[in-house]
């Protein structure tokens, strides 16, 4: 973790276990401005549209040019962090965040604020890949499954209060341009994360014995695709449970609107409650995962949860809150699982560059999921006059969660025969 190989002192007595949670609560400072920044653009879609003249495909296209950078920067993103360490990379990252929240916010000109998304998306992927690698860092063979949980409940509370914003803000509401500006506020903590995280890293080098160096050897591209089966299974576990996630997001608010009737405050809570059931239930599960195993076998129960509930929002007359939370819960328990299982297929010189990798490939998901549903709502007619418009895009995420169960069920599969890498049986203890 240390950002040079010699500082590495055995004498010296491991970090304690406060100063690693005080590490945790002040690097997640950055995902949660992160997070909010990120859910801006779905609360402000019915303003985009009659104040600014956007199409769903242009809102689409605001959250896809988030992730077309992230396409190759965050696999770049990764191997740098591999290379500087992660307070460098926080630092670099985070700056970016804010800068694309402050040009997104400028000028209602579609192509200033796509410039500004795409600004942040080159920040924010590799941001969220640099804490996720000094996580596991800082907690593995301790408690990471929870530690990843808590870290992602503080970043989630980021996006739970900027979907909730349409009630906790409702007089900025009145102009699109005012809850983008609040968004720059909250995204100075991408920078005050990192620049605290600096110096505690600093302090914690020279008083504890740290985990292993960032800098790591040459990497080729033989070794970057040939990190086994387990592996790549979790990847596309990753891009098909979050592309039927985060594109629903987008336009959840919207639709929520048009094809229901809530009003924005009500369908802003709606959304929002995908958050909370994830700020909620991660560490919950986490913690549960982290004494129990069965890794696979949780990744397998949640992306099930996920499949039914699109249809249900799109052809029943359900409550609105079953199939959210249904959404919630599953949104709890995979990521709770998914990314620190990782940390144990993975070796630890590659962490960097395995997150990194993983994350570009779900961003490939996110960006063509965002295109694809703007242009089926488009393409359907989707509006409150035809509220049936938005079932082709209900049935694409539909399909997206299945596809999720099918390669949780094949990482099953592959970690309960011969070349496991212990996801159903490693265990961790309470450590000091």
């Amino acid at each position: 973790m240390n950002e040079a190989p010699d500082a590495q002192v055995p004498d010296r007595p491991p970090p304690p276990r406060a100063y690693r949670w005080a590490v945790l609560v002040v690097i997640s400072l950055a995902m949660f401005g992160n997070y909010y920044v990120y859910d801006t653009i779905s609360p402000i879609a019915d303003l985009l549209k009659s104040q600014l003249g956007f199409s769903d495909s242009n809102i689409g296209m605001l959250n896809a040019i988030y992730s077309l950078p992230n396409i190759i920067m965050v696999l770049i993103g990764g191997i740098i962090i591999d290379r500087i360490g992660v307070r460098r990379a926080t630092m670099i990252f985070g700056i970016l965040c804010f800068a694309g929240a402050a040009i997104t916010a400028m000028t209602g000109k579609l192509a200033i604020m796509a410039t500004g998304r795409l600004v942040f998306g080159l920040g924010a992927e590799s941001l969220i890949v640099a804490v996720t690698t000094a996580l596991a860092r800082w907690f593995k063979g301790k408690e990471l499954s929870f530690a990843f949980g808590v870290n992602l409940t503080i970043a989630r509370l980021g996006s739970y209060l900027a979907l909730r914003s349409p009630t906790w803000a409702k007089a900025a509401f009145e102009n699109w341009q005012l809850p983008l500006l609040i968004s720059v506020a909250v995204g100075t903590l991408c920078i005050i994360g990192p620049l605290i995280y600096w110096v505690m890293e600093k302090r914690a080098v020279k008083r504890y014995a740290m985990g292993q160096a960032g800098e790591t050897d040459k990497i080729s591209f033989s070794e970057l695709f040939g990190m086994g089966r387990s592996y790549w299974l979790v990847v596309l576990l990753c891009v098909t449970f979050y592309s039927a996630i985060f594109p629903f997001q987008t336009f959840a608010i919207k639709f929520f609107q048009e094809a229901h009737g809530a009003t924005r405050e009500y369908g802003g809570d709606l959304s929002a409650m995908i958050t909370l059931f994830a700020m909620i239930c991660t560490p919950l599960f986490g913690y549960l995962v982290d004494r129990v195993g069965k890794r696979s076998l949780f990744m397998m129960c949640g992306s099930l949860i996920l499949v039914p509930v699109y249809l249900m929002m799109a052809y029943t007359d359900v409550h609105l809150r079953v199939p959210m939370a249904m959404m919630g819960i599953a949104f709890s328990l995979v990521p709770a699982v998914m990314w620190p299982s990782v940390a144990y297929i993975v070796d630890e010189k590659r962490l960097g560059t395995a997150f990194g990798l993983m994350t570009m490939i779900q961003n490939i998901g996110l960006a063509g999921f965002n295109l694809m549903i703007g242009w089926a709502n488009d393409f359907s007619g989707a509006s409150a006059a035809n509220p049936g418009g938005y079932s082709l895009g209900m049935w694409i995420f539909s399909v997206s969660g299945f596809l999720g169960f099918f390669f949780a069920y094949l990482l099953r599969r592959a970690e309960t025969g011969p070349n496991a890498h212990g996801l159903e049986t490693i265990t961790v203890t309470r450590s000091k």
